[in-house]
Parts: C-alpha cells; sequence; structure tokens
C-alpha cells in the first residue's frame, strides 16, 4: 500500500508514525515544506520517497506532489498527517484523489463544534448548551438563557486558543472588543472534572485499543493563566467512561483513526461529552500510552490502516503522568535534584517543542508505576514553587 504523510517531521515524535509504516510493509512517501538533509535520520531511513514542497498550506504545490508519487509509486491507498491543522487539507485530497478516508463531505461535524453538537444529541448524549453567536444580541440572548459563566471558543479551533471565559458583564464586553472575526460557539459552563476518551479505531468502526486520561486543570486555565500541567492515564477505564466514549465514536462513524474525545464529569456524576478530535492526542500523549502498556501504538496504528488488524496485547500494567513546567516559574527543585529524586519513576524528560510549550508546558516529566498515588505525589513536588 502506498501511504502519504503529510508533514512527517512536526510534531517531532510523529516520524514514529511513518517508521511504523516501513516496519509493517507500506511504500512510505512524505510531503513537508523541509529539505531533505534536514530530517532526523530516522525519518529519512523509514520514507520511501520524499517530495518537497515551499509551503504546505499551497494545496497546487500538494497536487503536484502527489500526482508525482502516483507517477513513480501508481495508486495512494492512505493519506494523513494525524495532524488536526491539515485535516481540511487532507479531506480535499482525499476527495480529489479517490482516497479513502475523512473526506470533503464527512469532514464539517468534525471541525464545526456546533455540528459536533447535534450529532450527540442523535446518539443520545447530553452536550452542554450551546450557539453560534455572531452578534452581541445573539450572545446576550444565549446568555439571558443558561447564565453566567459561559464559555466562548472558535467554532473551527485547535485546542484552547483563542478561548474565553466569560464571567461578568465586563468580561462579555471585552469579549466582543476582542475576539477575532471567525465565528464563535458560546457554551454554558461545566463545572467538573475534565477527562478523556482517547484510542484507535479498526477498520470496520471497532475499537481496538482505549485509554482514558484526567487532568489537574482544564487546558484552556493552563493556556490562559499559564498553569502548570499534569494529567495521567489510569490503569483502568469507568465503564461510563467507556460507554459514552464509544457512543461518540459511533456517531461519527469513526474508522483506522486514533481519536481524542473530551468530556465533562459533573459533580453528581453526569458525563457531558464537549468535543471529538479525530487524531491522537497532542504533546507525548502516544508515547504515554505506549509507556502505560508496553506496546507500539505507532506501529499499531499503521498496523489498521495497512493491514486492517490490531496485533498488540493490551494488559495495562503501568499508571502513566506527564508535568510540566515553564520557564518564567521559579521551583523548589532544580531539573537535576528533580531527576535524581524521581529517577525511578520517570521514564522520558525533554524540552517540550517551542509551538506545543503554550499548552504543555517548557520541559516535561513523564512518569510511570503500577500505584497512582506515588505519582500524583511526585508531580507536587516537581511542580512546587519556590
Amino acid at each position: 500500500m502506498n501511504v502519504v504523510f503529510l508533514s512527517p517531521h512536526f510534531p517531532a515524535n510523529w516520524y514514529r508514525f511513518v517508521r511504523g509504516l516501513h516496519e509493517v510493509g507500506a511504500t512510505t512517501l512524505g510531503i513537508a515544506d523541509a529539505n531533505w538533509e534536514q530530517l532526523r535520520p530516522e525519518l529519512r531511513a523509514a520514507l520511501d520517497d520524499y517530495y518537497r514542497v515551499d509551503d504546505l498550506g499551497d494545496y497546487d504545490q500538494l497536487t503536484r506532489a502527489l500526482g508525482f508519487f502516483i507517477h513513480r509509486h501508481g495508486r495512494i491507498g492512505r493519506l494523513d498527517s494525524l495532524n488536526e491543522h491539515w485535516l481540511e487539507t487532507e479531506a480535499r485530497l482525499r476527495t480529489d484523489f479517490n482516497i479513502p478516508g475523512i473526506n470533503r463531505t464527512t469532514i464539517r461535524p468534525i471541525k464545526r463544534k456546533s455540528l459536533m453538537k447535534a450529532r450527540f444529541a442523535a446518539a443520545g448524549l447530553e452536550p452542554a448548551r450551546g450557539r453560534v453567536c455572531r452578534t452581541p444580541a445573539q450572545l446576550r440572548r444565549f446568555i439571558a438563557e443558561v447564565g453566567l459563566p459561559v464559555v466562548a471558543k472558535p467554532d473551527v479551533g485547535v485546542g484552547a486558543a483563542r478561548t474565553f471565559k466569560l464571567e461578568t458583564a465586563s468580561d462579555v464586553e471585552r469579549y466582543l472588543h476582542d475576539k477575532p472575526d471567525v465565528d464563535y460557539i458560546v457554551e454554558e459552563f461545566i463545572a467538573g472534572e475534565l477527562l478523556t476518551y482517547d484510542g484507535l479505531a479498526g477498520r470496520a468502526g471497532e475499537i481496538v485499543f482505549d485509554s482514558s486520561f484526567q487532568y489537574s486543570s482544564g487546558v484552556m486555565e493552563a493556556v490562559n493563566d499559564a498553569l502548570d500541567l499534569s494529567y495521567w492515564i489510569s490503569r483502568t477505564i469507568r465503564d461510563d467512561v467507556r460507554q459514552v466514549g464509544q457512543a461518540m465514536a459511533r456517531a461519527f462513524d469513526l474508522r483506522e483513526r486514533p481519536f481524542h474525545f473530551e468530556i465533562f464529569r459533573t459533580a453528581d456524576g453526569r458525563l457531558v461529552p464537549l468535543e471529538v478530535n479525530m487524531r491522537p492526542p497532542g504533546g507525548w500523549t502516544v508515547d504515554m500510552f505506549n509507556f502505560a502498556n508496553d506496546i507500539d501504538l505507532y506501529r499499531e496504528w499503521a498496523n489498521v490502516l495497512v493491514h486492517g488488524r490490531f496485533d498488540a496485547i493490551v494488559t495495562r500494567p503501568y499508571n502513566c503522568l506527564y508535568a510540566s513546567r515553564r520557564d518564567t516559574h521559579g521551583y523548589r527543585l532544580a531539573h537535576d535534584d528533580v531527576l535524581r529524586e524521581f529517577g525511578s519513576l520517570i521514564v522520558y524528560q525533554a524540552r517540550m517543542d517551542p509551538v506545543l510549550a503554550v499548552a504543555m508546558g517548557d520541559q516535561g516529566y513523564i512518569l510511570r508505576g503500577p500505584e497512582l498515588q506515588p505519582l500524583l505525589d511526585a508531580a507536587q513536588q516537581i511542580q512546587a514553587r519556590v
């Protein structure tokens, strides 16, 4: 199978998806805006062919790249980047070149949060009340219905960038003055615990791998308030989380894709679906899945894509936690002290890519162990301020 991978060099750990494709026998075809010599050696070794473009956002250059690959290798079997930024571009390319996967017809409810809500409701789930408010009058009518606080975020957007929490009338006025000139959906604020349902869907839509993690604080708060973020994967997934997560996957007829769904658990135990992301969770979370389960999910995604099967045996032997620190904060423990004190728990640590650091922090640590509490205690000490 010929598989085209867009932007295989970013994020930095995404080269492992290409290596997985290479290992399971795919012909790997990369398109990016970097010179071949700038690609890391492991990525160059995993690519069978490469086409450099000046701008990945230039659709004409991408179509020329695919034409080049088809001329040299034949029909394209699959195309992906596993990166939300390129989701619409991929859908357009799949449509124009008749490649299986999310296309221009099926992408709208995946990209627009307002349309996601309609899918959730049709699946019998209970999303937060929300509405696209294009005028001040529409915004004020919605607030009159649900009350403050509310959260306003781009109807089409990635992560928590340019997300506003409106708690007072002054916040509302500032938002109306500062918001970008794009559609924003405004939602009632749901107080509760933010958690996820993540995994990989097989060729027939079955969930072949799943996991769930819980945040120390919301990503929106981490971005807006420059908080130190931590989140952790537990060894078990609660039954109701799995049920809601699988209902979300069925609502979008998910196939051959990693996914990252966000869900709120309210104080009374109710689960509120927040949004779907048809990509792996960001940062080093795929690596955390691997550390938590002693598997290679990069390769297993490739196995599903190319051969339609998932071969890994998932036993969930470890909890796994990510803890971040920011360069702008002072901490009680220096970096070397953290490594010395918690070296038996830390399985990976590095600087975060600057593009991801706004949400994920500048320095990250991945810890794992059979019991969760020692990881939580270690994260508290790692992030303790001066």
